[in-house]
């Protein structure tokens, strides 16, 4: 078949991959002038490592693997311990932090040169006869057999299929940034979350002397933007116990990046004929659980296998890829917009709930998802 899939991120490319070593014939079409090179970095869990290696992509000398997830008090103490080395220890897939831009990378070695149009804005996309065309914003277009929208939280196909208004704004936002910090975390396998009253921190060793750090904070759409943000951060999490001030202290303006989380209900049925969603497309949730791009490249595997199969009916194939995607996402959408991480629970209610119960949780979901990959590779 000829699929088009619009987007060139992680979902893109990792089911582009997948399509291509099938046998179908694939175009990808891009907003961005070049290759994605932002993003600072991303938590991969063993599921998702298993995907990457069935679709021959290998994280072999970058970033760092991650064996545990500490979660700590704002003055220092530790609230509770996850051990997730065991899921590499079952499975043969590690847990890995990792730059966004290197995944992307290794996502795109061996693709076919011309495969990404870039430069490509989707306008519209429309359907007829057991064809799907796209219009770019240049006044050109393409048709396929299928469309794929994998063009993330703002996507233009998912507004096609289920109109305005469908993502909303969470309460927290994200300040973060992906830099060389020498500390001692820096180097270990050891993975911080910390939180207090003025909200929550995250530090995370990605390789290659390299930091991964956020501040979490309450947040709308309607705030205005500090004019100088790490001075703000400075004043709000400098005197949490170390080693925060440290990283405070490290960090530049310029590492700084500011998101606000989203997150929209999860669709059992998220396409419409020939036209499907991938990724953030189709469920936009906030990063509390660090499973996005996971979740994204599962997407991506369930999808390449559906249309490996060959109907005849390539549309009851994408519709066959979101029924075995539901279950799956509509519970890890719900854990990551639950969790405690996004609202300040009172000190009794902190003791009672901690806040990895549910990353815990995850953990052994994501763990279980391993499974299939690993048997099919």
């Amino acid at each position: 078949m000829d699929v088009l899939v619009i987007g060139a991120g992680v979902g893109g490319l990792a089911v582009s991959r997948a399509l291509l070593a099938a046998g179908h014939r694939v175009r990808v079409h891009e907003q961005a002038p070049g290759p994605r090179t932002g993003g600072k970095a991303v938590l991969v869990w063993s599921n998702g490592n298993a995907v990457l290696a069935d679709l021959g992509v290998s994280l072999d000398g970058v970033g760092a693997r991650i064996d545990r997830i500490d979660a700590l008090t704002h003055d220092g103490r530790l609230r509770t311990s996850m051990d997730i080395a065991h899921a590499a220890d079952r499975y043969g897939f590690v847990t890995q932090a990792i730059a966004r831009r290197d995944l992307q990378r290794r996502l795109a070695e061996g693709l076919p040169d011309g495969l990404v149009r870039y430069g490509a804005s989707c306008r519209a996309v429309t359907q007829d006869q057991g064809r799907v065309t796209a219009t770019f914003s240049d006044g050109s277009t393409d048709t396929a057999d299928l469309l794929i929208g994998a063009d993330g939280h703002h996507s233009v196909v998912r507004r096609h299929l289920w109109g305005e208004g469908t993502v909303r704004p969470a309460t927290f936002g994200t300040w973060q940034g992906l830099s060389p910090i020498d500390i001692d975390i820096t180097d270990t396998a050891r993975h911080l979350m910390i939180s207090g009253r003025e909200g929550a921190c995250g530090l995370m060793p990605v390789g290659g002397g390299l930091l991964q750090w956020w501040f979490d904070v309450r947040w709308s759409p309607a705030d205005p933007r500090p004019a100088a943000p790490l001075a703000e951060l400075r004043r709000r999490f400098g005197h949490w116990a170390s080693p925060v001030p440290e990283v405070l202290a490290a960090a530049t303006e310029g590492d700084l990046e500011f998101f606000g989380h989203h997150w929209n209900k999860v669709r059992p049925v998220v396409g419409e004929g020939r036209i499907t969603l991938i990724g953030d497309a189709a469920h936009t949730m906030p990063p509390t659980l660090g499973q996005g791009a996971n979740q994204t490249l599962e997407d991506a595997w369930v999808l390449g296998r559906e249309l490996a199969k060959g109907d005849d009916d390539p549309a009851a194939r994408l519709r066959a890829y979101e029924k075995d995607r539901y279950p799956r996402i509509s519970l890890v959408s719900r854990l990551a917009r639950r969790n405690p991480a996004n609202w300040r629970t009172p000190p009794i209610l902190a003791r009672l709930f901690p806040e990895t119960i549910q990353t815990t949780m995850l953990a052994r979901f994501s763990n279980r998802l391993t499974e299939p990959a690993v048997h099919s590779s």
